[in-house]
């Protein structure tokens, strides 16, 4: 970890020309971007409930277009549509970009505001924030990158480097198809000419401080069903309760193969050879992680979570080791019989778990599957169907590339103390980027803050009330410098 002293005002980055001239014009431009958040955010793109497509990706190219792309068109996949940009600035280098234009779901009644509008809300403590659904994830990061882009070009300069830029709508449902949009060989022959491509995201503390990462977890997304449609043991429909004496409930059927996946302890994967690839945290890793633990205070860190304790007690330290190394088998949810008010004395005509895994460095996502599948057939549970509806493996990130040294040397340069994460134990599809065969860095870079993300109430900081905390024009500057810092670490 690298330790500077925070300023009241982040200085300028030396190498960005005309800086000044362009933080006016970001400033002039602060109410329009504002607005075209809350538009972006009125407008969801929802995979899993196949909501917002393909309406989601005709407003995507319109922003990568009206950003000043020259190009943009949209990509069919065998789902949710991608977009595709490049703007060629003349540069010697190339950046590549990678956006999720796509949201998680939301239930209404759990908002303390409507979650499409994009309300400004006075948040205690922090400042001024518009919460609504992709406030945080994405909509707001990558708002302020546009909204970057735009400035610089609208105070009469071209950019320091050309962009390339994809963007999905399935990245919230594990990305099911997005290896189809970067197989493309228009879009892949435009990556392959790129020195990385990164995520616009919020990664500041309360503090001020920031994260880089190195990479992050891989995710697959699956779900078990067991019922009337896996087997003739189980009724067509729910039927009186009565019957269980003479015909088995697929609600305990699914329960007793859920229950091979894990340990006694609940949470250690017990599926077969499941940790034969894993590879262990290095010394450096380690030393990242004790260090970052520094800037992320435990008492925070369990406050945030709403948790008063770590898995078998454990000490701060050997949670957060646990948190970047372990594989996981988790369980998102459960649904069988009746779940409404009162009982009623059904059995099941068919029960569904929705799981996940989260993939460490070597493991990948046809290995996970198929480990599963054999785990269950072993012990015969030939009536229990997976169904795979999206995923990918882990991805990584060398600290000394390009990406990172210009992290590093921005976060020197401002003054903002950092931490250096060796992944993110959440997950982005980078490893599409990172494995063959465009085999890129692959990174996450943005200032300012937010939270919520997938839960009610989500929010992304617009003004700060804490001068070390970045707001919207801050952080739409950080991009502006990061761009500029890219480009000559690039050229080194």
């Amino acid at each position: 970890m690298v330790m500077a002293l925070v300023l009241a005002a982040a200085p300028a980055a030396a190498e960005t020309p005309e800086r000044d001239k362009i933080a006016a014009t970001v400033a002039a431009q602060r109410d329009t971007t504002i607005k075209a958040l809350r538009d972006w955010i009125a407008l969801p793109t929802i995979a899993a409930e196949k909501r917002g497509t393909p309406e989601g990706a005709e407003y995507m190219k319109q922003l990568a277009l009206d950003a000043g792309f020259q190009q943009a068109r949209i990509i069919p996949t065998d789902g949710v549509p991608a977009v595709f940009a490049t703007l060629d600035a003349g540069a010697p280098t190339t950046l590549g970009i990678y956006f999720m234009y796509d949201v998680k779901q939301f239930d209404p009644a759990e908002w303390d505001s409507p979650p499409l509008e994009g309300r400004l809300v006075e948040r205690p403590g922090e400042g001024l924030a518009i919460y609504g659904r992709g406030a945080v994830n994405q909509k707001g990061p990558e708002m302020a990158f546009l909204a970057a882009i735009k400035a610089i070009q609208a105070s009469g300069r071209k950019l320091p480097v050309n962009l390339v830029l994809v963007a999905e709508g399935e990245e919230e449902v594990a990305s099911t198809h997005f290896d189809q949009v970067v197989a493309v060989p228009e879009v892949q022959a435009a990556l392959a000419k790129t020195i990385g491509v990164f995520i616009p995201s919020a990664a500041q503390s309360k503090d001020g401080s920031a994260n880089i990462t190195l990479g992050a977890k891989g995710a697959v997304e699956f779900q078990l069903v067991v019922g009337g449609e896996t087997s003739d043991k189980y009724p067509k429909t729910d039927i009186h309760s009565s019957n269980h004496a003479r015909i088995e409930n697929p609600a305990w059927r699914l329960v007793k193969a859920l229950d091979t996946l894990v340990a006694d302890d609940g949470h250690t994967p017990a599926i077969d050879g499941w940790f034969e690839n894993v590879r262990p945290l290095t010394p450096r890793q380690k030393e990242l992680i004790a260090e970052g633990a520094k800037l992320n205070p435990e008492a925070q860190e369990k406050a945030a979570l709403g948790i008063g304790r770590w898995i078998d007690d454990e000490d701060y330290i050997t949670s957060l080791e646990r948190f970047y190394s372990q594989p996981t088998v988790n369980i998102q949810g459960l649904v069988a019989g009746y779940t409404g008010p009162g009982g009623k004395t059904v059995l099941p005509g068919r029960a569904e778990a929705k799981l996940e895994f989260r993939l460490v460095p070597a493991m990948t996502k046809a290995e996970a599957v198929g480990k599963l599948k054999a785990h269950l057939a072993k012990r015969g549970f030939d009536d229990v169907q997976v169904t795979v509806s999206g995923g990918y493996g882990p991805n990584e990130t060398e600290e000394d590339s390009v990406l990172i040294r210009a992290q590093k040397r921005l976060f020197d340069e401002t003054g903002i103390p950092y931490a250096i994460r060796p992944r993110n134990a959440g997950s982005w599809p980078g490893v599409i980027f990172n494995g063959p065969p465009l085999n890129l860095p692959a990174s996450q870079f943005g200032l300012s803050r937010g939270g919520g993300a997938h839960a009610p109430n989500e929010w992304f900081l617009i003004e700060s009330s804490e001068p070390k905390v970045y707001g919207l024009d801050q952080a739409t500057m950080a991009y502006v410098d990061y761009l500029y810092t890219v480009a000559e670490e690039a050229a080194k």
